[in-house]
């Protein structure tokens, strides 16, 4: 059969399908093709540039074309209400990373600006991140242990200490340690790790590998975010009890938490517990209303809000920092403080980490951004998005900022509020601004206790999610133990480790789905020319002397032997067994010369069969020897013909290749190979339903020529390799005296 011949119109339908393919473009030389790209790339017009530019601030695409009377409404309301949302979640944040409460709300403001002007998403709220707060807040404690602070009190609190006046001692400086005190150097710490993740963001903005997003699994992400949410609850634990106990570094911190919560449980502070408890009991419910009754609300209830409010009151009144000994947040200045450049010396410490924080970040930002893309019909660039997020990291670390990305459960209220765009991200940075300047230091009474329950009652969701596993698990079991792995591991093991564990496990089950296909026997259906699985239809039967397989995975280096014991076992006929077994007989019929017909009656009967019957090949009258060394029975054609169908024999086998998505060389090797064994023992090895990129590979790798001499042609159709197969046997019949 070949592709290059017109068909002719009267051709008989019987007749192979022949298509004609395209003749490629030849070659070009990678030298050229280099020196065009980067001649392309490096080529600068008037509407190029300006290209670049709409495309690397996407706000200057969408603001001329704001909608005013349609948006500019829900634009600012949806900006107040996550504004309003962000003033005590970015406070508490800041606890779980380990800074002071105002480095939580310069993260919030900076980020919702950049963004706003940089990203592509119109509804997505970049800010603080559970998870990478966790993240940073596990690398400062580490750092901060590193450097000799062993105390979990911090220095900050009193009027004459000036944080600001330390940072710009220190700054550039070796001797930073000695010059900070224990906030002043978390501050660093987490700035620098900020900057790093944020500087390895731009990186994989530069080199467009947006794609790797597309590896990290639902299942996968959803499992990390459980298991560093277990995590989370463990670590607030101690605020919740008034405890004053170090974070445990290392591996198995969940273990080494509750160990520490449990032998220091006496010493339990009862103003922060009963705190904790009032608290508990308001926001909880609370939270499941504004949840039923989502739909009816034109805006949650901020009763976080209204929580902070009034427990910083009871404090302030109450002296409980003075009276019970309970920690609060202590004094946040107004205004900013001037840009500072990371401390350089810790980039090694801290290099590993960054890159495991810029991958989640930019994972969770670019999965958010295309979910609410396509849930309101719009497109966002996945390599954009690495820059807004790297910017939004790089930036605002020089303000001692720490990680951010985007956040589901504000993206989910700013777009459930009438959000249409970013200008609802400038006005919930105005409210920020708005707190920055003038309300921030009233929240110096405020319990850290408060604040821990707040992180813990935003973990409902994640903590939800057990709750789905019996769902996911018969839905997809491959998913659900991805998922089962990666929560453990981030929780009970390593956070990060989780993470590069999860990501491994997903990869071995792809590996292992391609190491379990099998060749599945394929058999006809009654008046049509459709071919489909026998153990899964009714009323499919088997083409006449022709066997049909299909084998529903790429053939590679992993699975070719697999992909061969696979086929072998469900035709019956192992070559290999085969020719031993023919050896064997040969032997034996040798010191045995008059036993050859009754011989050659067992080796046709045995044609066939399953393999606890070894499968034997037809040919003349009498015993002869081919040149590969292996034993043909012969015998008169037509009295092989009615003895093959009476054992149920093939002397053609069919592959439907349609499931294959790609062969590499090992893979070609393994098609000449089963060819070569199958021709050795007189049985045909056809292919069918090739793509083009399969076809390719067998041309190049020598299989097959595409030629109308070959031997063993490829089709394009199960029907017509069967046709071929069945006529060359009938055609054969009176004019060949063997099977070939």
């Amino acid at each position: 059969m070949t592709l290059d011949e017109e068909p002719s119109a009267t051709e008989d339908p019987h007749h192979p399908l022949v298509l004609r393919r395209i003749k490629k473009d030849e070659e070009v030389s990678w030298r050229a093709s280099a020196s065009r790209q980067i001649r392309d790339h490096c080529s600068c017009t008037k509407d190029k540039a300006r290209a670049k530019l709409l495309g690397f601030f996407p706000i200057l695409k969408w603001l001329p074309h704001y909608q005013l009377r349609d948006w500019i409404l829900g634009d600012v309301m949806s900006g107040v209400i996550v504004g309003i949302l962000l003033v005590p979640q970015s406070i508490a944040y800041s606890l779980l990373a380990g800074q002071e409460p105002i480095y939580g709300l310069y993260t919030s403001f900076f980020s919702a600006i950049i963004y706003a002007f940089l990203g592509t998403s119109r509804h997505i709220s970049v800010g603080i991140f559970g998870v990478l707060c966790l993240l940073v807040g596990q690398v400062v404690e580490r750092e901060l242990a590193a450097a000799g602070y062993t105390s979990d009190t911090v220095v900050v609190t009193g009027g004459d200490y000036n944080t600001s006046a330390a940072l710009l001692v220190a700054q550039g400086n070796s001797s930073l340690v000695r010059a900070c005190d224990k906030s002043c150097y978390a501050i660093v710490v987490g700035a620098t790790v900020t900057f790093t993740a944020g500087v390895y963001q731009l990186l994989m903005g530069v080199l467009q590998v947006g794609f790797v997003s597309v590896y990290l699994s639902d299942s996968l992400l959803s499992g990390f975010a459980t298991g560093a949410s277990l995590t989370i609850l463990t670590s607030q634990l101690k605020y919740l009890l008034g405890l004053r106990i170090p974070r445990p570094q290392g591996w198995f911190t969940l273990t080494k938490t509750w160990y520490a919560l449990l032998t220091n449980l006496a010493n339990t502070n009862v103003c922060d517990l009963v705190t904790s408890l009032v608290c508990l009991l308001v926001l909880v419910p609370s939270k499941e209303l504004n949840d039923r009754f989502k739909a009816k609300l034109k805006a949650p209830i901020p009763f976080e809000l209204f929580v902070v409010i009034i427990a910083t009151l009871a404090s302030h009144f109450g002296r409980f920092n003075a009276e019970y000994g309970s920690g609060v947040a202590g004094a946040i200045p107004t205004g900013f403080l001037p840009p500072q450049l990371p401390d350089w010396s810790l980039i090694p410490s801290v290099a590993v980490d960054a890159f495991s924080i810029a991958v989640v970040g930019f994972a969770i930002t670019v999965s958010l951004s295309e979910m609410f893309a396509k849930k309101h019909g719009y497109a966002v660039d996945a390599n954009q998005e690495m820059y807004a997020i790297g910017f939004c990291n790089v930036l605002p670390s020089f303000f001692r900022c720490f990680t951010t990305s985007a956040a589901l459960t504000k993206t989910l209220v700013k777009e459930s509020t009438g959000c249409q765009s970013q200008v609802s991200g400038l006005v919930t940075a105005l409210v920020l601004l708005l707190v920055l300047l003038f309300i921030a230091p009233f929240f110096y009474s405020l319990q850290k206790c408060v604040l821990a329950v707040i992180i813990v009652v935003n973990l409902r969701g994640a903590l939800r999610k057990f709750a789905d596993v019996p769902r996911m698990w018969r839905a997809n079991r491959i998913d659900a133990c991805v998922w089962l792995i990666t929560m453990a591991t981030s929780a009970l093991v390593n956070t990060e480790l989780g993470l590069v564990v999860g990501v491994l496990v997903s990869a071995f089950c792809v590996l292992g789905r391609t190491q379990r296909a099998q060749a599945v026997a394929l058999g006809r259906s009654s008046g049509c020319d459709l071919y489909e699985d026998l153990l899964a239809y009714e009323g499919l039967r088997a083409p006449s002397g022709v066997a049909v397989f299909q084998y529903q995975a790429p053939v590679y280096y992993a699975n070719q032997s697999l992909f061969k014991s696979s086929l072998f076992r469900a035709t019956g006929l192992d070559p290999v067994k085969e020719k031993a077994r023919r050896r064997k007989l040969e032997k034996k019929n040798r010191s045995k010369p008059g036993k050859e017909e009754a011989v050659a009656a067992t080796d046709v009967a045995t044609l066939g069969r399953s393999d606890d019957v070894e499968n034997g090949v037809v040919g003349k009258e009498g015993v002869g020897e081919s040149d590969a060394g292996v034993m043909k029975v012969l015998m008169p054609a037509r009295k092989q013909k009615e003895e093959m169908a009476a054992a149920g024999g093939v002397h053609s086998v069919v592959l439907d290749c349609s499931a294959v998505l790609f062969l590499d060389t090992a893979g070609v090797n393994a098609l000449k190979e089963v060819r070569k064994d199958y021709q050795e023992l007189g049985v045909r090895l056809l292919l069918a339903r090739c793509s083009t990129s399969v076809l390719d590979t067998l041309e190049r790798g020598g299989y097959s020529t595409l030629s109308t001499d070959q031997e063993e042609p490829v089709f394009f159709s199960i029907g017509d390799a069967v046709r071929h197969a069945q006529s060359i046997s009938s055609g054969n019949e009176d004019k060949c005296d063997t099977y070939c």
